[in-house]
């Protein structure tokens, strides 16, 4: 390489499932040419249904017309924040000036790396969870921040230790990364819980981050933590049509705060793009006036794919919360680790290399996740079963 990477880039990985999925690429390319079945993935949260019919439609119809092809606004359409706006209202009760307090993203992913480089400087503190979504650790890292993780354990329902985190150093934490309803635990939000965080929060001068796209999936009551009197002074919430609207490509999602908050945050995303294309706003539109029938029908069909994820996990003798929330089934297994491998990894690996099966295994998650594996509910049934059908097979063999 001519030039030296930036020395920020050491203090980060390829992310796990890009690394994975070049490995299973290469396994299935082997296993074409020996004429065997391909990997089946059970590994990552890409919804498989179609977005509702209206956003297909509309994005077709707005993509035709000749003046839609062009920059866009870095803060989105009027009618574009309004129906974001109108969609907190009517499901979560909460008020949003459309015009300073949302800004649309390209996914919510794009959103925590803008939301540390707008709040975070090197030596600042984070607090992350352990087990938590892997990319709070490493946009932090790549802003120079140092990361504090907080515990997330199953006899305390995967939620904070209040009591631990007033125990902590909090001096110099700006940031805190919370997800609910959680991911990779599937452990639901509570009115409960968001309003110990806005208070702990509030007190400590934190900004609380709370990372919400699963609210609708395998959950009857879809809440926000801006709900809470008093969340604008000291939270932001970021949210996103990939999961409950089967639109996860689109990349389309929003974060909502206070102007202010929001103010610094579109001071950095205007230096990185140019607005979001037109068709896809005029789309996002018409999503987000789908009914409580669309995620009835949705759920459906989530909570069969949860049964039968929960038939693999006792296959393999895993734990599980079968009333679990959001897109994912988590299990804990029983196996003793081995050398450096932890008891999660070594079922993973076993599953993925003898039966053709991938499984995520929690580790990537965090230490707390190293005796859990997570199964993926974004494939169709007879996948599934047919999954299921290969582990047997593979655990036959072992008898």
């Amino acid at each position: 390489m001519i030039i030296q990477p930036a020395k920020r880039t050491e203090s980060v990985q390829e992310y796990y499932f890009s690394r994975k999925l070049k490995e299973i690429a290469q396994m299935n390319a082997a296993r074409k040419e020996a004429g065997e079945e391909l990997v089946i993935n059970l590994g990552i949260g890409s919804p498989d249904g179609m977005p509702p019919v209206p956003a297909i439609e509309a994005l077709v119809e707005s993509a035709d017309q000749p003046g839609n092809h062009a920059y866009q606004s870095y803060v989105g359409l009027p009618e574009f924040r309004q129906a974001f706006a109108s969609w907190y209202a009517g499901w979560y009760g909460v008020d949003l000036d459309p015009a300073s307090e949302i800004q649309p993203l390209v996914g919510s992913k794009e959103g925590i790396l803008l939301i540390s480089l707008a709040f975070l400087d090197k030596g600042d503190k984070v607090l992350v969870p352990d087990p938590g979504y892997p990319t709070y650790s490493s946009a932090s890292r790549l802003v120079e921040a140092e990361i504090l993780t907080y515990d997330l354990k199953e006899e305390n329902g995967w939620q904070p230790d209040f009591e631990a985190l007033e125990k902590m150093d909090l001096s110099g934490v700006k940031i805190m990364w919370t997800n609910y309803p959680n991911m990779p635990t599937g452990a639901p939000a509570s009115e409960e819980l968001y309003r110990k965080l806005v208070d702990f929060g509030s007190k400590h001068g934190i900004l609380i981050c709370n990372d919400n796209p699963y609210s609708f999936i395998l959950n009857d009551n879809p809440i926000s933590i801006m709900s809470q009197p008093d969340a604008k002074d000291c939270c932001l919430e970021l949210n996103s049509l990939s999961k409950a609207h089967n639109m996860a490509g689109w990349r389309i999602g929003m974060v909502v705060a206070d102007k202010e908050i929001i103010a610094q945050i579109l001071k950095v995303k205007s230096q990185m793009d140019s607005g979001m294309f037109k068709p896809l706003q005029m789309a996002a539109i018409k999503a987000l006036e789908q009914g409580p029938e669309w995620f009835a029908s949705l759920n459906d069909e989530y909570r069969r794919r949860r049964v039968l994820a929960g038939e693999i996990f006792d296959m393999l003798g895993a734990e599980y919360d079968k009333d679990s929330a959001g897109m994912f089934l988590w299990g804990k297994v029983k196996e003793a680790a081995e050398g450096q491998k932890c008891p999660g990894e070594i079922v993973s690996d076993r599953v993925l290399y003898q039966a053709g099966v991938f499984i995520t295994p929690g580790f990537i998650f965090g230490k707390n996740g190293e005796n859990y594996i997570r199964i993926s509910l974004c494939a169709k049934p007879e996948v599934l079963r047919q999954a299921a059908g290969r582990i047997g097979k593979m655990l036959n063999k072992a008898e």
